[in-house]
């Protein structure tokens, strides 16, 4: 039967990229219609239609994606950024009127994991492991502050680690608050956990009824330069975190491993927030324990190659949730590295 997919925000190397390359990758007969907010899109020629549509911002972008559901009679909708994600969440009434299924988490999911602040609390309140943490909203917060190394962050956003720094003392922890002050109200700041080669994205996947389906472990590996965002020498004194301290860039490489510890802490995690579809959990193994530094809640950077390896999620989804197959738990995958490059695209002139 085919099946007639949106995927947004198809361009720019994100999320929508990866679904795309996994659509692709299943080898069923979907027809992928694919959008996003610039023409100079390199996955534009990729897909069976293409549309450059507004941005989530703006006021008829809901109703520009429901015209082409309408127009090509869709039955899934995957966003493909955060952005995009937030704004079709709040207004997914409209098209499950349609008969179109977003495939995304519930609306209270989405908020607490794209809120850092939330997330921790959320971390507090069901006895989840991670980094000890401060919400700073003046440089009189920085008081509390005892411990070093430290991860400063937006407290909201700030995908692929944009506008993260690593403070390794007071004066460095200062001189960053103070420029982060001046672009956000608040933001957040996080204990260093654990060394580069402990770090895992770690995805779980579930059917919208809630049940769980399988999940997957991928021990990056962020010593490249694609794939991080940070890395600087270690001057804390603290050799337990390795000779340099590194955060990813959010373009994730490395090995698909069985690691249940790890998996099984973040099944734990997508029950208890009440996860729907793919969650993507970021972590650290730190003295023998799953120290989790955030969730997202959406397909992951890494959705086309957990696809090689045969864990396909949107595929999966779109199978039992509209096409009504039944799919076998903890359905098996295949183990092993896998790398990622850059790739180009000749667009032409535009008209």
């Amino acid at each position: 039967m085919q099946i007639n997919v949106l995927v947004t925000g198809i361009g720019g190397g994100g999320v929508g990229e990866q679904v795309l390359k996994a659509l692709k990758l299943s080898g069923n007969a979907y027809t992928v219609i694919g959008t996003d907010a610039t023409g100079l899109c390199n996955n534009k020629f990729k897909v069976d239609h293409f549309y450059q549509v507004p941005g989530s911002a703006q006021p008829n972008y809901i109703e520009t994606l429901l015209q082409i559901c309408e127009k090509h009679n869709v039955r899934a909708i995957i966003p493909g950024s955060e952005p995009e994600l937030k704004v079709i969440s709040r207004d997914r009434q409209r098209f499950t009127d349609r008969n179109v299924l977003p495939l995304i988490n519930p609306d209270n999911v989405v908020r607490i994991c794209l809120d850092k602040f939330l997330t921790n609390n959320f971390f507090v309140d069901n006895g989840f492991l991670f980094p000890r943490s401060y919400q700073i909203k003046s440089l009189a917060d920085l008081a509390s502050v005892t411990f070093f190394p430290v991860v400063i962050k937006p407290s909201v956003g700030g995908g692929g680690s944009a506008n993260t720094m690593i403070a390794q003392d007071k004066a460095e922890l200062e001189l960053f608050s103070q420029y982060m002050l001046t672009i956000y109200q608040e933001f957040i700041l996080q204990e260093y956990v654990g060394t580069p080669e402990a770090e895992y994205t770690v995805g779980v996947l579930l059917g919208m009824d809630g049940e769980l389906i399988n999940s997957i472990a991928i021990r990056r590996n962020i010593m490249s330069g694609l794939s991080n965002r940070i890395k600087i020498k270690n001057r804390t004194g603290n050799d337990a975190l390795g000779p340099l301290l590194v955060v990813s860039s959010g373009i994730s490489q490395g090995e698909v491993v069985a690691n249940p510890k790890v998996t099984g802490s973040c099944e734990e995690i997508a029950r208890k927030i009440g996860a729907r579809g793919a969650i993507n959990i970021q972590c650290r193994v730190h003295k023998d324990e799953v120290y989790v530094f955030e969730i997202n809640p959406r397909f992951s950077g890494t959705t086309s190659l957990r696809a090689m390896v045969g864990y396909n999620e949107p595929d999966v989804l779109i199978r039992r949730e509209i096409l009504g197959e039944k799919i076998q738990g903890r359905f098996p995958y295949k183990l092993g590295h896998i790398t990622r490059g850059l790739s180009e695209t000749y667009i032409g002139e535009l008209q």
